[in-house]
């Protein structure tokens, strides 16, 4: 008797495993922007679930409809813009997009909706606090909250950017919740130290933290070296040796 034919195309070192991005409808979507620019940098392939709410939220902060039927091109348009608002400002272009696929939120049926879809883990950026009870409470309301779930239980990794102040009692449990179940609770918290001058700086901050929790290398902020630096990156350039 013949052994079973094992098909080897889908294993092995080459087999897709993205990160998913789940964006919720807090306030933040350049930090999203941020991230997903910074996976891409870095050659990591993402799979994208923009929530219901989510879509109000883009349109009332850049101006931009996310459409299921158009989505490269409204992603490839918000990508590019910058967190001042300009349009334009990084270059994003179709092959940057190329290993980018997206998923309704209402999919329920959706590849990342089952553990045994092969991916490194979930990155939820923004996370309001609605998401937040969500996935701690285990309600799968739509996709995202769904795949968070499966995230946990296949003790994947799960990184939560919280954006709201001031945070409440239940708010605060369920984030002492999804600690507990493994996930890492990354509030979108700017800091100064970096020597921002502009608020895409401010931005990249806290989506570089993100990608460190991820373990995604990136170049998006300047790292505390144990020493006072005292001033900006303009002061710094100010600073510089005149190259002329």
């Amino acid at each position: 008797m013949e052994p079973p034919h094992i098909d080897t195309s889908k294993q092995g070192p080459g087999r897709r495993r993205p990160w998913v991005v789940g964006i919720s409808g807090a306030s933040g979507t350049p930090y999203a922007a941020s991230v997903l620019r910074g996976l891409l940098a870095a050659g990591e392939a993402v799979d994208l679930i923009v929530s219901r709410a989510s879509r109000l939220t883009l349109l009332d902060e850049t101006g931009i409809a996310f459409r299921d039927a158009h989505w490269r091109a409204d992603l490839r348009e918000w990508l590019a813009r910058g967190a001042d608002g300009k349009p334009s400002t990084f270059p994003v272009t179709e092959a940057d997009l190329a290993d980018v696929r997206y998923w309704p939120a209402g999919d329920l049926a959706a590849g990342p909706s089952s553990g045994s879809y092969p991916v490194k883990g979930m990155l939820i950026v923004p996370a309001s606090t609605a998401c937040v009870a969500g996935v701690a409470l285990g309600l799968s309301k739509d996709l995202l909250q769904r795949v968070a779930s499966v995230t946990l239980k296949e003790r994947r990794r799960l990184v939560v950017t919280v954006r709201e102040t001031p945070l409440n009692g239940p708010t605060l449990k369920h984030l002492v919740t999804l600690d507990e179940a493994g996930a890492v609770v990354l509030p979108a918290s700017p800091a100064f130290y970096a020597g921002a001058t502009h608020i895409q700086d401010l931005v990249d901050f806290v989506a570089g933290r993100v990608l460190d929790a991820a373990e995604v290398p990136h170049g998006l902020y300047r790292r505390w070296e144990g020493e006072l630096r005292g001033g900006s990156r303009e002061r710094e350039a100010e600073e510089a040796p005149d190259a002329r």
